[in-house]
C-alpha cells in the first residue's frame, strides 16, 4: 500500500491553473479599483490601492475585502449625497409638496 504521487503533467496543469487564477484576480482587482469612485474607497487612498493590488494574492484579496465598499452596505459615500435613482414617493417630491 504505497502513496500515489501526482504525475508531472498533473502538477504542471495545477501550476498553470493557479498562476492563471492569480493573474486574473490581480487584473480584476486593478480594473475594479480604477473604476471605483474615490469616495467609495476604504482604508487607504486610491493611488495606494492601485499599487497594492499589483502584489500577487495579497493585493487583490485585500482590495476585495477591505478596499472597496460592498454593494450590500459598507460605509456611506463621502462627499455630497445624491438621491437614489428611480421613482420617488409623493412625500419625497418637493414639487408635489409645494402644491399642497
Amino acid at each position: 500500500m504505497g502513496v500515489s504521487h501526482p504525475s508531472p503533467k498533473e502538477v504542471a496543469v495545477l501550476r498553470v491553473v493557479l498562476i492563471a487564477l492569480v493573474v486574473f484576480a490581480s487584473i480584476y482587482a486593478f480594473v475594479d479599483c480604477v473604476q471605483t469612485d474615490r469616495r467609495l474607497v476604504r482604508t487607504m487612498p486610491k493611488p495606494v490601492w492601485l499599487i497594492a493590488v499589483l502584489v500577487p494574492v495579497l493585493g487583490p484579496v485585500g482590495w476585495l475585502l477591505a478596499g472597496r465598499a460592498s454593494s450590500r452596505g459598507g460605509p456611506a459615500p463621502r462627499g455630497p449625497s445624491r438621491q437614489p435613482p428611480g421613482p420617488r414617493g409623493p412625500d419625497d417630491d418637493p414639487d408635489f409638496l409645494r402644491k399642497l
